[in-house]
C-alpha cells in the first residue's frame, strides 16, 4: 500500500550540516503534524534568528521569521490574533535562552496557548561556536577560550518555578518519546515548553549524540508531574538528564481567556467587525 504523503514535507535546499540534530527533530516534527491530522491552515510555525530557528522554512506550512531572540512577541500575537491557530515556536537554545531569555520569562507568566520546541544543543550554531545559555561549564570554544565558568541556563527549573503549565524534554535520539510528548503539547491549552537536546556536529565535540545517550535517563513513570516541588526537584538533576514530562499544571488560564476580549466574544479578533467612530475612539486613545 502507497504510504500517505506527508503535506507539511517540504524539501528546499536546507543550510544545516550533514549529521546535524536538526534533521532528526524536522523528521520527528513532520511524523507529529502527520499523524495529528493537522491542515496546512490549521497551523503556524514561528522563530528567531539562528541554524534551529530556520527549521520553519524547512516545512510547509505558514511560517513568521523574526528578529533574534523576538519570536514569542509574535506567537503571542498570532494567538491572540487567531487562538483557533496551531501556534509552534521553533528555535535554539541561544535564540530563545540568550537574546530571547526576556521574553521567554513573561511568556510563561502570561500562558499564551503556544508550543515552543527549543532546539539544545549547548552551543551557538549559526554564529560558530560560542558558548550558549545552557553550555556547561569547562567547555572551551573559540570565544570560552579558557573554558565556560558561568552556571548553565536551567530553562526547566525556571519554567516550573514560574509556573508554566506545561514543561518537559526530549531528545532526539529518543525519537518515539519525543514524537508522543510534542503531540501532547500542541493539545495542551496554554504554553508548552518542550527543551529537546540534539547534537551539534560542527561546533559541539562534548556534548554530543553519543553523550547525550549515555546522559539521559526516561523519567520514572511513578513521578507525579502536578505535583510542583516534585517537579522542580525533578528539573534539578544532571546527572543523568532525565527525558519526559517534568511539570503539568491544567488549571491555568491561558492568555486569551484572560482577555476581556475572548470572555465576551469568543470569535477571533481578525473576524470582528468595527464601526468608523470605534475606531476613532480607539486611535484617540492610544495615540
Amino acid at each position: 500500500m502507497e504510504k500517505e504523503a506527508n503535506i507539511f514535507d517540504n524539501r528546499p535546499e536546507m543550510a544545516w550540516c550533514p549529521g546535524c540534530g536538526n534533521f532528526a527533530i524536522r523528521n520527528i516534527m513532520l511524523q507529529v503534524l502527520h499523524e495529528m491530522g493537522l491542515q496546512r491552515q490549521e497551523v503556524v510555525f514561528v522563530s528567531g534568528i539562528g541554524q534551529a530557528a530556520k527549521a520553519p522554512q524547512y516545512y510547509n506550512a505558514s511560517y513568521f521569521n523574526g528578529l533574534h531572540g523576538r519570536s514569542l512577541p509574535a506567537a503571542t500575537g498570532i494567538n491572540a490574533a487567531n487562538p483557533r491557530l496551531k501556534v509552534i515556536v521553533e528555535s535554539g537554545d541561544g535564540d530563545m535562552y540568550g537574546e530571547g531569555g526576556n521574553h521567554f520569562i513573561h511568556a510563561l507568566r502570561r500562558n499564551p496557548d503556544i508550543t515552543i520546541i527549543v532546539h539544545d544543543n549547548m552551543v551557538y550554531g549559526l554564529t560558530k561556536g560560542q558558548a550558549s545559555p545552557t553550555s556547561q561549564p569547562g567547555m572551551v570554544t573559540p570565544v570560552q577560550v579558557d573554558g565556560v565558568f558561568a552556571a548553565p541556563l536551567n530553562p526547566l527549573a525556571l519554567a516550573v518555578s514560574l509556573d508554566a503549565s506545561f514543561v518537559a524534554r526530549c531528545s532526539a535520539h529518543k525519537p518515539e518519546q519525543m514524537k508522543e510528548i510534542v503531540k501532547q503539547a500542541i493539545d495542551h491549552e496554554g504554553l508548552a515548553l518542550v527543551d529537546v537536546f540534539q547534537s551539534c556536529v560542527t561546533f559541539n565535540k562534548v556534548n554530543t549524540f553519543k553523550w547525550f545517550t549515555e546522559n539521559t535517563v526516561m523519567i520514572d513513570e511513578n513521578h507525579d508531574p502536578y505535583d510542583r516541588q516534585a517537579a522542580f526537584a525533578m528539573a534539578l538533576l544532571a546527572d543523568p538528564w532525565p527525558l519526559g514530562i517534568v511539570y503539568l499544571n491544567d488549571k491555568k488560564t491561558s492568555f486569551t481567556n484572560n482577555l476581556r476580549a475572548y470572555r465576551e466574544n469568543d470569535r477571533p479578533l481578525f473576524e470582528r467587525k468595527i464601526s468608523e467612530e470605534q475606531m476613532r475612539g480607539l486611535v484617540a486613545r492610544y495615540s
